[in-house]
C-alpha cells in the first residue's frame, strides 16, 4: 500500500489528474510488489530487478487531483521469474482506476538491470 499526493503539474485539467500519470503511478506500485514478492519468494537477501512485461490500466471514473491517492497491489500469479499484479488507484474512498501486469526478473547483461 502507498498513499501519494497529486500536484497541479499532474493534472489532466483542473481538478483532475493526468491518466498518464494515473498509469505511472500503477506500473510502479506493481512493479515494487512484484520485486518485493519475488525477492522473499526466492530467500533473497536484496529485490531483484524487474521490468514490465505488461500492463493494462482500466480507467473506472475521474480522479480528483486536489486529494491524496491510495495504491494497493497484490501478486495473483507468479513463478521463479516473474508475478502478474492486481492493483488499484482510490481517491476518496473510491476505486478510480485499476492495473493488471507481468513483471519479470532480469538478469546482468539486460539493459535494465539495476538501472533504478
Amino acid at each position: 500500500m502507498a498513499d501519494w499526493t497529486p500536484e497541479s503539474h499532474h493534472e489532466a485539467f483542473p481538478g483532475m489528474l493526468n491518466g498518464g500519470i494515473i498509469g505511472a503511478l500503477l506500473d510502479c506500485h506493481s512493479n515494487w510488489a512484484a520485486t518485493y514478492h519475488l525477492m522473499r519468494a526466492s530467500g533473497a537477501s536484496s529485490p531483484p530487478c524487474t521490468v514490465t512485461a505488461n500492463y493494462a490500466v482500466t480507467f473506472l471514473r475521474p480522479t480528483p487531483s486536489r486529494a491524496p491517492v491510495h495504491l494497493t497491489a497484490r501478486v495473483v500469479e507468479s513463478s521463479a521469474d516473474r508475478a502478474t499484479v492486481e492493483a488499484t488507484l482510490e481517491s476518496g474512498g473510491k476505486t478510480c482506476a485499476t492495473c493488471r501486469g507481468t513483471f519479470v526478473a532480469v538478469k546482468p547483461g539486460h539493459p535494465a538491470y539495476h538501472r533504478w
